[in-house]
């Protein structure tokens, strides 16, 4: 009474996982594509701290920068980001704080 006997795998029916799902051609509902970084390839805009409108691309509504996770910029070329939106806010070019 205390204890119930749990049903074993087979009498619950077949596994409807990722492979069953893949094989019928159902989409993933999460699944999204990694994005290439903007600032890699050939015709690839330049890294310029004068150049604010390149620059106010990467900066939130609050005057954040935008992290690389969302606008899916390489590593090297986000601290070249970062250290241009800096140089550019020192020299008023751009606006620290949005209000």
């Amino acid at each position: 009474m205390a204890f119930q006997q749990r049903e074993g795998r087979s009498s619950r029916g077949p596994r409807t996982g990722a492979t069953a799902g893949a094989a019928a051609g159902v989409r993933r509902p999460f699944f999204k594509r990694r994005k290439t970084c903007p600032f890699s390839g050939e015709n690839a805009p330049k890294i310029d701290y004068k150049d604010t409108r390149l620059l106010s691309r990467f900066i939130s509504e609050r005057g954040k920068i935008v992290p690389s996770r969302i606008s899916a910029v390489s590593p090297k070329a986000q601290r070249k980001l970062a250290r241009a939106i800096k140089r550019a806010r020192y020299l008023g070019l751009l606006p620290y704080v949005e209000v």
